[in-house]
């Protein structure tokens, strides 16, 4: 299962990953990670494992397609988790993505979260622009 992660910031997108993830699981998210996409341009991604068991055959590869596609278009991936095999799969897909990809032990949660908004100007949700997509909101509400 996919949550969202409320940020504050419409160019910051938070996401835990719960249990083993399903190709249902990447239908109700890859529209929504397409509208904050083509809305915010780059975006940062923070990724909290919480008892995560990996993809299913299917659901590994809707997420390989769609790093393929959008592979230079996030600026930093925090990835938070517990495990030794998700420390060596952040460093391993790092390797295949142009954003900086860093890894974090659960204890060092509010590290990622600050290391994720450092060195810009993250975009608060109360700034208002025309080109954010009216479905936009749906990313906050849909899980």
């Amino acid at each position: 299962m996919i949550q969202t992660i409320e940020t504050g910031y419409r160019n910051v997108v938070g996401l835990t990953l719960c249990g083993k993830l399903h190709d249902e699981d990447y239908r109700k998210l890859l529209p929504t990670m397409e509208s904050v996409l083509t809305a915010e341009g780059k975006v940062r991604l923070f990724i909290q494992f919480e008892d995560f068991q990996g993809w299913d055959l299917r659901a590994a590869w809707d997420d390989l397609k769609f790093n393929l596609k959008h592979y230079a278009d996030f600026e930093r991936i925090a990835m938070v988790g517990e495990r030794k095999w998700e420390k060596w799969m952040a460093n391993f897909f790092g390797r295949f993505m142009k954003a900086e990809v860093k890894y974090f032990d659960s204890s060092e949660a509010e590290a990622a979260w600050n290391w994720l908004r450092e060195g810009q100007e993250c975009n608060r949700e109360s700034e208002q622009t025309d080109d954010i997509p009216d479905n936009y909101d749906v990313w906050h509400y849909a899980w």
